[in-house]
């Protein structure tokens, strides 16, 4: 049964919180920690869409070193490898050729392709030919329905072509490579998204209808990865494909795109790994090195094992030896609300002396650093403490400067640690920034598109112009919330 791992690779941070970033010593240890919890398959997303034509050296760089994680997942591991590739999404080759691999926004230099184009279809299979060549080892490739891709107007049939086209290249390239079809918002209901700028799931008739299409095409070897599994399974089953379904649990261990935080306290991850079919369950991660707990809490749902305060203590101690009560307390802290417990637990773990931060067994989820593992944890507790604080005041009606400032400064410093600048989803902040009534605050709280809101009067009036205009913004939007706060903190 697969237990797998989506490593996320949209954003462009610092290492080793993004997976871009990753070293070859890096992948060999967090596939070590991942393999000895029970995972047995990597998905990974290799961000091809971004890379123009010529390559810069970053990306012939990035391919030789994936190549090499491919055979380092399969002769050392064991495991089974997938990557993941946008429907219909290729590079602005001018804009992409502006950054390097590791730095590039993706919403920078993308563009949606019109399937229905044979040039432009012929000239994005050949250029993702060229850039699968030194990657040919891979297991499977899942292609998504949606977000990222899509196309205004396109229709199902269109997409199923769109896959088999496809799977002919990937015939070419290496005979065996499964082609997946992850089923997601559904290809017709994306494409009116970038059509009238209104979002909308897929109804039950598109997803049965894709469904049909791809058992009548039957481009062996097939599967499908979906999220909604009780739907899901019923279509699957219906139609005789019960075997090929995956469970793609979705935003259990962390929600993307999401500020790097810590997530604790809660059955989110340990249930969405118990939602495995009979051919396994995949979970997915943004900021890997952060999301430890939820990482440990997945594959123990998945593999159906208990999880109870003392297994978190026993995980955490496998980390770093002698650490595992701390460790927990710590994300307990985290998971609460109570700011001088946190502050408390902030100052006891900066305390520790270095020989007391020996790698344990599952060491290599630390990316060879227990320092930097432990600081993360006091800058996250500090940063929720302030959180709290001034939450509290506002709250009460009574903010004052300094909680505003020792919130903006902690933000400031763990954003400089890790380095993410997309979307800050983070439950209950922006109503607590709200209550401030800061104009400059309000101002950026008024812009920060959701995908469930109507266009602004003043944005561009094509669907497509105005979702990619929400999404380029959204990938400046934490630095732009860090200069408000130190503004409004003055």
């Amino acid at each position: 049964m697969i237990i797998g791992m989506y490593v996320h690779q949209h954003w462009p941070y610092n290492h080793p919180y993004a997976a871009r970033t990753w070293t070859l010593d890096d992948w060999r240890g967090y596939i070590g920690g991942l393999q000895k919890l029970g995972y047995n398959t990597i998905m990974i997303w290799p961000m091809l869409e971004t890379m123009p034509n010529p390559l810069t050296p970053s990306d012939r760089l990035y391919l030789e070193r994936l190549a090499r994680v491919i055979d380092l997942l399969h002769d050392e591991f064991g495991m089974t490898v997938w990557l993941t590739l946008c429907p219909n999404v290729a590079a602005d080759d001018a804009q992409a050729a502006k950054a390097s691999f590791e730095k590039r926004h993706f919403f920078y230099c993308d563009q949606r392709l019109n399937p229905a184009d044979p040039a432009a279809m012929q000239a994005m299979m050949a250029h993702r030919r060229s850039l699968l060549e030194p990657l040919a080892k891979i297991d499977a490739v899942a292609i998504i329905d949606s977000d990222p891709g899509g196309y205004a107007g396109s229709t199902n049939a269109e997409f199923v072509a769109l896959l088999a086209e496809h799977r002919r290249m990937l015939d070419q390239l290496r005979p065996g490579i499964e082609l997946v079809y992850w089923m997601h918002v559904g290809w017709q209901a994306y494409g009116d998204f970038y059509k009238t700028g209104r979002f909308r799931w897929g109804t039950e008739e598109e997803h049965a209808e894709m469904l049909e299409a791809l058992k009548a095409l039957d481009p062996h070897p097939w599967g499908i990865a979906a999220g909604d599994l009780g739907n899901a399974s019923a279509r699957a089953a219906r139609l005789g494909l019960g075997e090929k379904l995956i469970s793609f649990s979705y935003g259990r261990i962390e929600g993307e795109p999401s500020f790097p935080f810590t997530n604790f306290g809660d059955d989110n991850a340990y249930v969405g790994g118990k939602q495995a079919t009979a051919r396994g369950v995949m979970g997915n991660a943004q900021t890997h090195c952060v999301q430890l707990p939820n990482t440990f809490a997945f594959a123990r749902g998945a593999s159906g094992r208990p999880i109870q305060q003392e297994d978190f203590v026993s995980f955490a101690d496998d980390l770093i030896p002698g650490l595992g009560p701390a460790i927990v307390q710590a994300w307990q802290a985290l998971a609460g609300k109570d700011a001088k417990t946190m502050r408390r637990a902030a100052v006891e773990l900066e305390a520790l002396p270095d020989k007391s931060l020996a790698p344990g067994r599952l060491g290599g989820l630390l990316f060879g650093s227990p320092r930097r593992f432990i600081i993360d944890l006091v800058m996250q507790l500090r940063l929720k403490a302030a959180f709290e604080t001034l939450r509290a005041e506002a709250g009460a009606g009574q903010p004052t400067q300094e909680a505003l400032r020792e919130f903006g400064r902690a933000f400031k410093t763990w954003q400089g640690q890790h380095g993410y600048e997309n979307a800050c989803w983070w439950p209950e902040l922006n109503e607590t920034l709200r209550l401030l009534d800061i104009p400059d605050i309000n101002t950026l709280l008024d812009s920060q598109w959701r995908i469930d809101s109507a266009p602004p009067p003043d944005w561009p009036a094509s669907g497509y112009d105005f979702t990619h205009k929400a999404l380029f913004d959204t990938e400046s939007y934490t630095p732009r919330l860090i200069a408000a706060l130190e503004k409004a903190s003055e």
